[in-house]
């Protein structure tokens, strides 16, 4: 018989999947002002989603990552992230880095292949999105040991998904983290499919959270549909970090609602069957049922919510459509910190062709 070790790794949850207390709630949760906010962020993300991959699939924005299922991770670290914390995230933290402050216009950018949207100065020194599977994990270990350095009280937080924690480069980050105590909150999206991998054969282990336990760092378990529990386990990791205590590893269950990107086929690797199961446990429903039932939501502030949504994000695709094209020349101004010579020819060949009645067969 095989065998599973488990070690002992705690598990949060507040809300059932019905938005039903399964315990006491903590004061925070006693008043309906963050959870309303809570909700509001969440749904508007979620209809913003649904515009973003309507772009993409009329040829107006490259291939796209969903963050559908996900939102309640999304806006719980927006929310409890302070300014001159740091954010080192990877591609399907698109909604965190607005609630950061960057303009919905440069995050439609990037997904658009515009490097712009990789460089705004509203970042501050949040890092751009980490496409390569878990290189983020090190540059967010690299960032809180400068903190750590200097004697500043910041946090770091990185996101990646299940399928990162198999690579070294994350094992590595953890590592040097519980070695040198670094302030750096690992914030793992479990949502159950690497690609096409399903997450029962990416780790023999019972949770992914228990990898914290072999570099000496904190590890738990939290409902990712859940946003009390989020909060209440972000919030402790948060000051964990910020007081100088060390890092946290936080494996939030969720689940993937879409297919992996816009370039994939999740029906060809996952049953209907098991979507529609985890679209009972999604966090959008979940915590408005919670809402209406305390009479803090109601259809009314909802139409109104999603009416104002869809301005808000109209606004944002306008921008985003209307945005000037950058100059040819920058296609090559960033190469070097001086430019070979044979390249300045290219460069001045480049900006004679765009211009009116230039050349295009030189």
């Amino acid at each position: 018989m095989e065998t599973v070790y488990q070690a002992q790794i705690s598990y949060s949850q507040f809300l059932s999947e019905t938005g039903q207390p399964l315990q006491p709630l903590p004061d925070w949760a006693g008043a309906p002002d963050k959870l309303v906010r809570y909700y509001r962020n969440m749904v508007q993300l979620r209809q913003l989603d649904n515009k973003i991959i309507a772009l993409q699939r009329t040829g107006q924005m490259g291939t796209y990552a969903s963050l559908l299922g996900a939102e309640a991770i999304e806006v719980v670290l927006g929310d409890l992230m302070l300014s001159d914390d740091v954010l080192v995230p990877y591609y399907r933290n698109h909604g965190l880095q607005m609630f950061r402050g960057l303009s919905m216009a440069d995050m439609l950018s990037y997904w658009g292949g515009d490097e712009r949207g990789s460089s705004s100065p509203a970042m501050g020194e949040d890092f751009p999105n980490a496409v390569p599977i878990a290189t983020q994990a090190l540059h967010a270990a690299g960032v809180a040991t400068a903190i750590k350095i200097r004697g500043e009280k910041r946090a770091v937080v990185t996101v990646c998904g299940d399928g990162a924690t198999s690579k070294g480069d994350f094992l590595e980050a953890l590592n040097v983290a519980g070695v040198w105590q670094l302030p750096v909150v690992f914030m793992v999206n479990n949502n159950q499919w690497a690609i096409s991998v399903p997450r029962s054969i990416q780790c023999g282990a019972a949770t992914l959270a228990q990898k914290a336990i072999g570099a000496g760092i904190r590890g738990e378990q939290v409902d990712g549909n859940d946003v009390i529990a989020l909060h209440e386990s972000v919030t402790e990791a948060l000051k964990h970090a910020r007081e100088g205590k060390g890092a946290t590893l936080i494996e939030a269950i969720s689940y993937r609602l879409s297919d992996h990107t816009t370039a994939d086929d999740a029906t060809r690797y996952r049953s209907n069957e098991e979507l529609k199961a985890a679209w009972e446990r999604e966090p959008i429903k979940r915590l408005q049922t919670f809402l209406h039932e305390r009479g803090w939501w109601d259809e009314v502030q909802e139409t109104a919510w999603q009416k104002e949504v869809s301005q808000i994000i109209k606004q944002g695709l306008d921008s985003y459509l209307e945005m000037p094209p950058q100059p040819v020349e920058h296609l090559i101004d960033f190469l070097y910190a001086e430019l070979p010579d044979a390249l300045k020819e290219q460069r001045e060949r480049l900006i004679r062709n765009a211009q009116p009645g230039g050349s295009h067969h030189e």
